[in-house]
């Protein structure tokens, strides 16, 4: 029987909050399934590729993620995630399209 070893060093946070996944200057939906101090997993709609690097805002924290995919297996991802950054107020241009999101997304 295989047991299935988690390599992760952090540990992990529930989610199930809602966020949006900005690649290439596309927005996609997706659930955050489970954080951590280093990662996030997320679920999107559908099953589609992404770019090796990404920014993910959690509407609930207004709270945008700079992340690096670390692997894909269907709808699911798991991101390299850093330190986040609030995107309530100024935020680097970098992030304008993040902040942008934010904002339509809380409105709703």
């Amino acid at each position: 029987m295989y047991r299935f070893q988690d390599r992760r060093t952090q540990a992990r946070s529930p989610g199930n909050t809602s966020g949006v996944v900005i690649a290439e200057g596309r927005e996609l939906s997706c659930l955050i399934a489970d954080m951590s101090d280093g990662g996030i997993r997320i679920r999107l709609d559908r099953a589609m590729a992404l770019p090796d690097t990404v920014i993910v805002v959690d509407i609930t924290r207004a709270t945008a993620f700079e992340a690096t995919v670390a692997w894909q297996k269907g709808v699911e991802v798991g991101l390299k995630v850093g330190q986040g950054t609030n995107v309530r107020g100024l935020v680097p241009s970098r992030l304008a399209q993040a902040r942008q999101a934010w904002v339509r997304a809380s409105a709703l």
